[in-house]
C-alpha cells in the first residue's frame, strides 16, 4: 500500500473545535454535575412514588428515536476515531500508535473525546424511560 497517498479527511467541525475552549468550560461548569446528580436522584425517587398511583406511559416511539439517535452518534464516534487510529497505524506504525499522543492531538480524535463526555448525560435518559413506563429499575 502506498503510505504517500492515505490521507484522513478532517471535516469542518473537526477542525474548528477549540480544545481550550471546551476544557475553560468543563472547568466553569463542573460544579454543575453536582446540581444534575441531585436532580436525578430526585427524579429517580420522586418519580417512581409519582408514576405508581398513574398509569404507566407508552413511549416506544420517543424510545425507540432516542435509542437511535445515541446509537446513530456512538457510531459515528467509533467510526471516525477508528479511521483516525487506522491512519495511525498505516502510516507511523503500532509503536507510534501506542506510545505517542498525537492520537489525542489530532483534530477528528479530539472531536470526537470530548463530544463523548457530555454525551454521557442524554444517557441518563434511560432511567426516565424506565420509570416513565414502569419498569424495574435496578
Amino acid at each position: 500500500m502506498n503510505m504517500s497517498v492515505l490521507t484522513l479527511q478532517e471535516y469542518e467541525f473537526e477542525k474548528q473545535f477549540n480544545e481550550s475552549e471546551a476544557i475553560q468550560w468543563m472547568q466553569e461548569n463542573w460544579k454543575k454535575s453536582f446540581l444534575f446528580s441531585a436532580l436525578y436522584a430526585a427524579f429517580i425517587f420522586g418519580g417512581r412514588h409519582l408514576i405508581n398511583k398513574r398509569a404507566k406511559f407508552e413511549l416506544r416511539k420517543p424510545l425507540v428515536l432516542r435509542s437511535l439517535t445515541l446509537a446513530v452518534f456512538s457510531i459515528l464516534g467509533a467510526l471516525r476515531t477508528g479511521a483516525y487510529m487506522l491512519y495511525i497505524l498505516m502510516t507511523k506504525g503500532l509503536k507510534q500508535s501506542v506510545c505517542d499522543q498525537s492520537f489525542y492531538n489530532g483534530p477528528v480524535s479530539k472531536f470526537w473525546a470530548y463530544a463523548f463526555v457530555p454525551s454521557k448525560a442524554p444517557e441518563l435518559g434511560d432511567t426516565i424511560f424506565i420509570i416513565l413506563r414502569k419498569q424495574k429499575l435496578i
